[in-house]
């Protein structure tokens, strides 16, 4: 089945958007939802053990500028058979202006769920979207310890580390539907997931609609990492570790909590 989805050219024709594509129908993208996904370019976190880095450093090579008409041609095409437009990055908050030309017009002229899994730490244009009301689900990975996944000198990440507390707090407000993705590294002492999981579950305490993904951090040869040595020391925890952290999240009063013994990248 086609629907057809009005002309957009000359509406959206000058939104720029920078991606590698995009996939019609996912069934790994968000738990238990079926998704049409898009990939922007581009994020202001060097996480080592990114798998979609070179996404996030615009490589020229799989960075382009996005057909905004054929996109959704194809999403209006998939309609039927998706629960969310789910958009993922990189970081796709890094390009909030043409994002949210896009999700305005999805919105009104396509009638489809969105999704946006973006790093909580770029507060402002969240807080645009969401006063928006053009998202109806994120997802955002929880990396503990913060200083250790971030990427950056323990000063920086400090800092980004108290803008994703005062954005959970903010989807906490308006208690948008939100995956929390935890990605388990190996060796890490559970004493980091009791504090720093306490401060972000704090955050979440009138939320009444989100729910935990523990899932481990994998390395070469099912992903192509940033950091391969910091991959060789951190990825492929154990299964019991994954267990444990469950234990401390459940500990913490979270009653939604899917553990994944192995990752499907999409």
């Amino acid at each position: 089945m086609t629907i057809t989805v009005p002309e957009t050219r000359g509406k959206l024709g000058r939104v720029k958007l920078i991606g590698s594509g995009w996939k019609p129908v996912s069934m790994v993208d968000v738990y238990n939802s079926v998704t049409f996904t898009l990939w922007l370019c581009g994020c202001n976190l060097r996480c080592p053990f990114c798998h979609n880095w070179r996404l996030a450093i615009n490589d020229i090579h799989l960075c382009h500028r996005i057909d905004v008409g054929k996109l959704l041609e194809d999403l209006g095409s998939a309609k039927p058979l998706i629960d969310y437009l789910h958009i993922t990055g990189g970081e796709p908050l890094t390009q909030y202006r043409g994002l949210m030309e896009l999700l305005t017009y999805v919105r009104d002229s396509i009638g489809v769920d969105t999704s946006i899994n973006t790093n909580f730490t770029l507060y402002k244009p969240l807080e645009k979207i969401l006063g928006e009301n053009l998202v109806d689900h994120l997802a955002t990975d929880l990396k503990i310890p913060y200083h250790l996944l971030y990427g950056y000198s323990e000063n920086i990440a400090g800092k980004l580390w108290r803008l994703y507390l005062k954005t959970l707090s903010l989807v906490a407000e308006y208690n948008t539907p939100l995956e929390l993705r935890i990605p388990v590294a190996k060796g890490i002492d559970l004493d980091e997931y009791v504090k720093y999981g306490g401060q972000a579950i704090k955050q979440l305490e009138k939320h009444s609609r989100f729910y935990i993904i523990i899932q481990p951090l994998l390395g070469p040869p099912i992903t192509t990492p940033r950091n391969e040595e910091w991959c060789r020391e951190y990825c492929d925890p154990g299964e019991d570790e994954l267990d444990r952290v469950a234990g401390v999240f459940k500990k913490l009063g979270v009653d939604k909590i899917i553990v994944r013994k192995t990752l499907s990248l999409g």
